[in-house]
């Protein structure tokens, strides 16, 4: 469904876009599977801010997500496809025949009526999740778990999917959206198809306002500070720093690596995302 755009009547509206909702099919969440969210405004339990460019924004509740899908060789029926507040992809509300209702990541093609299935007889079609050893290499997965029985980490937001390559000594081999090749127990579940809506990351925020509903509070650049305030601050006329993208502390935040040389997954990644193998 393609982006929605507004005539420039305006200066709001210029750039503004959205995703239209008319692919959302119920307005207000299942008050059994919300909870508040509590905001921060970026402070820690002393009153400090620890996170820049955080604040107000509108009240959300959050969606109680079943990644687990816990309800193994049990069939459920999609009875809706809803808006979260706190993420960029659509969820799906299932209901099983006992009544139980419970929220999934909405993948691409996935409609009011459908029924899904998890467990290892599921079939490997859009919605239903099964352990990797039971998905035919080559197909499309998304909510792909690290551990056997923790839920799913992996590729949860719009529009994003990995495929399944290969598999072998227990282990599968799943190219990331990132372009890593990683290795995953055969044993994990994972989500058939790709995650829907897309189209979000076209979306344009379009004015200022609609960053502070998201709880995003303006930033003032670096350069456009004085020497006492940043260490790229100051300068003669209009300069861009002259040195190196710091942090106010000066951190330098461009370029330095931050993964630690030495880390217990580095065994599982066999190309990194840069297309270079894994020493």
């Amino acid at each position: 469904m393609a982006i929605k755009s507004f005539r420039p009547v305006t200066p709001s509206l210029r750039y503004l876009s959205v995703y239209p909702s008319r692919q959302l099919t119920r307005k207000k969440p299942e008050k059994r599977l919300v909870k508040r969210k509590t905001k921060t405004g970026g402070r820690n339990s002393y009153g400090r801010v620890t996170s820049r460019g955080i604040g107000g924004g509108h009240k959300q509740k959050v969606r109680t997500v079943d990644f687990k899908r816990k309800r193994r060789g049990e069939e459920a029926e999609v009875i809706a496809i809803e808006y979260d507040p706190t993420r960029t992809a659509h969820l799906a509300l299932l209901q099983y025949k006992d009544g139980e209702k419970g929220y999934i990541v909405a993948p691409k093609g996935l409609e009011v009526g459908k029924k899904v299935y998890s467990g290892e007889t599921a079939a490997p079609e859009a919605g239903n999740a099964l352990p990797l050893k039971k998905i035919p290499a080559g197909h499309v997965i998304h909510n792909i778990e690290l551990q056997p029985g923790r839920g799913g980490q992996m590729v949860r937001t719009a529009g994003s999917s990995a495929v399944l390559m290969s598999r072998d000594g227990g282990f599968a081999q799943i190219r990331l959206p990132s372009n890593e090749i990683r290795l995953v127990n055969e044993e994990c579940y994972a989500t058939v198809g790709q995650i829907g809506n897309e189209e979000n990351v076209n979306i344009q925020i379009g004015k200022a306002g609609r960053s502070r509903h998201l709880g995003r509070r303006p930033l003032t650049r670096a350069v456009a500070k004085n020497p006492i305030d940043h260490p790229m601050g100051g300068g003669e006329g209009r300069t861009s720093g002259g040195g190196h993208p710091v942090t106010p502390w000066g951190v330098v935040t461009k370029g330095k690596k931050t993964r630690k040389r030495r880390k217990y997954s580095d065994r599982f990644i066999l190309v990194r995302r840069n297309g270079k193998p894994m020493k």
